[in-house]
């Protein structure tokens, strides 16, 4: 394969986008030579341990040439595609003479981009002023009923949703933070006009990387284990083998180092939830949450944030280095999701500062970008307690492994019509099972007991929220 030494040319190398790992399988291809790029296209998808990923490039031109085919599995560092920028000399045609290269080169300074127009991703178009956000609802007028009275508590006086102003950044570099999991609202903007530029997001990024991205060599690889000893023939008419990697594979060693790792203890509670399924056909009519996913693990959900502000230890992790237990005084709540690719787990951050709608919100995003298989790395990491909902199964309950790194997860059961003692009297009610499994390194019997008592509480009385909340 020849190598480009030319100074127009520039080599895109395979990015670190999981923070740590040390390869990537390139799952598809979006351009071919010839085609050309513009600064933050989506040339590639690629799959890590952790998740599917789409890679921009940083540069504008014309590609050269595709290093590997779809399929292949690339360490990170390692050259993936080459470009010839634009502003220097078009791309030789297929066969001509190869240009000698000067000695020593400088590399090709980038051309300075007009003032008010700026490249964006293909389909957004060229935007030539500041962007404005539709402004949401403002609050609503207070409507009588169970659903509303509770909405308003959970909101805080009125229902008007905090606004946060949005940082200023092209869709390109808003990606960009997205995969490289950089909080925007972090940064100080070096562009004109207060805008985030993509070298700010770098530059974000960098300090938690051991080595930059671009620049440095991929980690040296673990040694490989012996070879395994040939595997017989076997009828492939009765039989089919898939190799194990990437999402399943990264799975499957964090359930085994979860098992054997930390102690797991589960507990059950079965409960009568009648209540909150009314509350949750009534919510479907609130107009505050019209266009938004209002469903039973909402509010159980909801329910979980409530009993882990009552009982903060629950929320915590095991330093095994140090020998400390780190409280963790915020919630990041995981939501496990069954993909074609395998068991994921994004969380929501900060959920325990978000209203019901808020939550309710970012439920149905994480869900949706789940099932589309475009969850980023950044959006698996930092989780704090997981809810895995086997209900949708069918399936009455189940004794869940612990997400590696946190101390607690929330099984829930299907939700079916069965007989139940009401008021001294036996009647047909909404009932499920709640299992809660729990590290008990750094959870003891009571404070488990007192998280799923009180979780199903609150969803056999869902005016707990008020109450409790």
């Amino acid at each position: 394969m020849t190598t480009m030494t030319d100074a127009s040319v520039r080599e895109f190398k395979m990015p670190d986008v999981g923070e740590g790992l040390t390869e990537a399988e390139i799952l598809k291809w979006y351009v071919q030579p010839g085609d050309t790029v513009t600064d933050g296209q989506v040339v590639c998808e690629v799959e890590t341990a952790k998740a599917a990923v789409e890679l921009p490039i940083p540069y504008d031109g014309v590609v050269r040439e595709l290093r590997f085919p779809e399929g292949t599995t690339v360490d990170v560092g390692t050259p993936i595609i080459t470009v010839a920028v634009a502003g220097a000399a078009a791309p030789e045609a297929p066969g001509a003479p190869a240009e000698q290269p000067q000695a020593e080169p400088a590399p090709a300074a980038e051309e300075p981009k007009p003032e008010g127009r700026q490249p964006v991703l293909v389909g957004y178009g060229v935007a030539t002023t500041s962007t404005k956000r539709r402004p949401r609802k403002g609050p609503q007028a207070d409507v009588p009923g169970p659903a509303q009275a509770i909405q308003a508590e959970l909101n805080g006086h009125g229902g008007a949703l905090a606004e946060k102003p949005r940082p200023l950044a092209k869709p390109p570099v808003r990606k960009l933070a997205k995969d490289l999991g950089v909080d925007l609202a972090s940064i100080t903007p070096s562009g004109p006009d207060g805008v985030i530029t993509r070298e700010d997001v770098h530059a974000a990024a960098a300090p938690r990387a051991a080595e930059p991205v671009t620049e440095a060599p991929a980690p040296a690889p673990a040694a490989a284990p012996a070879a395994p000893a040939p595997v017989a023939s076997y009828d492939t008419a009765r039989e089919t083998r898939v190799p194990v990697k990437g999402v399943r594979k990264a799975t499957a060693q964090a359930m085994v180092g979860s098992a054997f790792t930390a102690p797991h203890v589960t507990e059950f509670v079965t409960v009568d939830v009648t209540r909150t399924m009314r509350l949750v056909e009534e919510l479907k009519q609130d107009k505050d949450m019209q266009g938004l996913r209002v469903n039973p693990l909402l509010l159980i959900a909801k329910a979980l944030l409530v009993a882990i502000k009552r009982n903060p230890e629950i929320n915590a992790s095991w330093d095994e280095a140090n020998q400390e237990i780190v409280l963790k005084h915020y919630v990041n709540l995981g939501i496990a999701a069954a993909t074609p690719r395998g068991l994921i787990v994004p969380n929501i951050k900060d959920a325990h500062d978000k209203t019901l709608p808020q939550l309710a919100e970012a439920l149905g995003e994480l869900v949706t970008t789940a099932r589309e298989g475009k969850t980023s790395p950044a959006a698996m990491q930092g989780g704090t307690v997981t809810i895995t909902n086997v209900g949708v199964f069918g399936v009455d309950t189940g004794t869940p492994l612990l997400n590696p790194g946190e101390s607690a997860i929330l099984a829930v059961g299907a939700i079916k019509l069965q007989p139940w003692v009401h008021k001294g009297k036996v009647k047909p009610r909404q009932v499920t099972t709640l299992a809660l499994s729990f590290d008990h390194r750094l959870v003891d019997g009571e404070l488990g007991s007192k998280v799923l008592a009180d979780v199903a509480a609150i969803l056999e009385q869902p005016k707990r929220l008020i109450t409790w909340g």
